[in-house]
């Protein structure tokens, strides 16, 4: 066992990106050449435990010994709006561990397993097809964020949570803020509040005019009162466009850069599945990691954690791990990519992963299917990226076809 101390890398995180958009910063692949585990500084100096290695995040994420409890000591913030945000009264089922985790998450289950979101693809495709119709309506160019890649998403979580759609720019607007590492704690406060209470009105119209949203059901089971509702309902309207918003867009730019493996989809729809767990390989759009905190002493790979000591498992880094993925920076549709840990791993990965498949591969696969001219509308190194958002993607996809 090492206790012995553990030289501290010059690294302050999040690091910069490099040359390569779809690459994760470079500082993160040579810590994992360098060694399993690291000893980083974030924004504030407080240390924390870099893991960047597939293998030995999969053994943090397994470890109940790990936290995602953001309100126990040493959890690791990346930003005061973060620390803002993950340390909110009510907590997401997403940062409390079992039993509680377990508990609540149970009961979003039946939406969201695989034979779920199978059924649901009729409608998945009706409104990919719609959103398609109207950005292609809209003439070319046109920009793929807004008009396609968005606007999916946000009415799938609309449907499925009771939402009303027509009060998308309201909720899209308050998630930007959420995402953003730079906003102010008391930005991030605001934007809070305010679609908690939205989002606990809308919880007492379901009480009172019950209808088939997972809303309404979780008010009906009676086992949580408005403001937990509310709280389950942020995180799924949150997370549940904002990925799969970013990979569609940027899935297509990484097709569109690499047109012999767009080439393969089109020549070969049914490769569309295998796409998809590639991309989310290869892009990783949760690329600032997932925090836990030691609750008691650990040793991983010969290293002790302390209790109180925080984690970052990035997501990015293991997914470019050369042990699990052979040369692991070439866009390869036709590889065999299930073991990345794009959706997390253990007891807290994505609950909403089938759901999110499905959208992705009908949205990509419907996309190279009926506009094969598809290309962009700017030059490649015009793009902006979202590097200061904790879903990284493309900020503008201007296309034309």
């Amino acid at each position: 066992m090492n206790t012995a101390y553990v030289e501290e890398s010059a690294l302050t995180l999040p690091a910069p990106r490099g040359a390569c958009p779809f690459a994760p910063p470079p500082a993160y692949e040579a810590e994992r050449e360098h060694a399993p585990l690291s000893r980083v500084r974030l924004w504030d100096g407080t240390a924390v435990w870099l893991v960047t290695g597939h293998a030995r995040m999969r053994e943090v994420l397994l470890d109940k010994r790990f936290s995602a409890d953001a309100r126990v000591p040493g959890f690791p913030f990346l930003s005061p709006g973060r620390k803002q945000l993950l340390t909110k009264s009510t907590p997401s089922f997403l940062r409390l561990d079992d039993p509680e985790h377990a508990r609540l998450r149970r009961m979003l289950t039946g939406d969201f397993i695989v034979k779920r979101a199978e059924a649901q693809r009729p409608q998945l495709q009706h409104i990919v097809d719609e959103a398609l119709d109207r950005m292609i309506a809209s003439g070319s160019p046109a920009d793929l964020v807004r008009q396609f890649a968005l606007p999916v998403p946000s009415r799938v979580i609309c449907l499925l949570l009771g939402v009303p759609y027509e009060d998308h720019e309201f909720f899209e607007s308050h998630t930007t803020l959420l995402v953003d590492l730079g906003t102010a704690p008391e930005r991030v406060k605001e934007s809070m509040g305010v679609l908690n209470a939205y989002l606990t009105r809308l919880a007492e119209d379901k009480r009172r005019k019950p209808d088939d949203s997972l809303l309404s059901r979780l008010v009906a089971r009676g086992e949580l009162n408005e403001a937990e509702c509310a709280a389950m309902g942020m995180v799924l309207l949150v997370a549940g466009h904002e990925t799969t918003a970013n990979m569609i867009s940027f899935g297509t730019l990484a097709l569109l850069r690499h047109p012999e493996q767009a080439a393969r989809l089109r020549e070969d729809p049914s490769r569309i599945k295998g796409a998809v767990e590639e991309l989310l390989r290869y892009l990783s759009v949760v690329h600032f990691g997932l925090p836990r905190a030691a609750l008691e002493d650990v040793e991983i790979d010969g290293t002790v954690i302390r209790a109180g000591e925080g984690v970052l498992c990035m997501l990015s880094a293991a997914n470019r791990d050369g042990t699990v993925f052979e040369d692991p920076a070439r866009l390869d549709i036709g590889r065999d990519a299930r073991r990345h840990l794009a959706f997390g791993f253990g007891v807290h990965q994505c609950i909403g992963q089938p759901l999110a498949r499905a959208e992705m591969q009908i949205a990509l696969g419907t996309l190279l299917r009926r506009l094969p001219e598809l290309r962009l509308a700017v030059p490649y190194e015009e793009l902006s990226y979202r590097t200061d958002k904790a879903v990284y993607g493309v900020r503008e996809l201007p296309v034309a076809w």
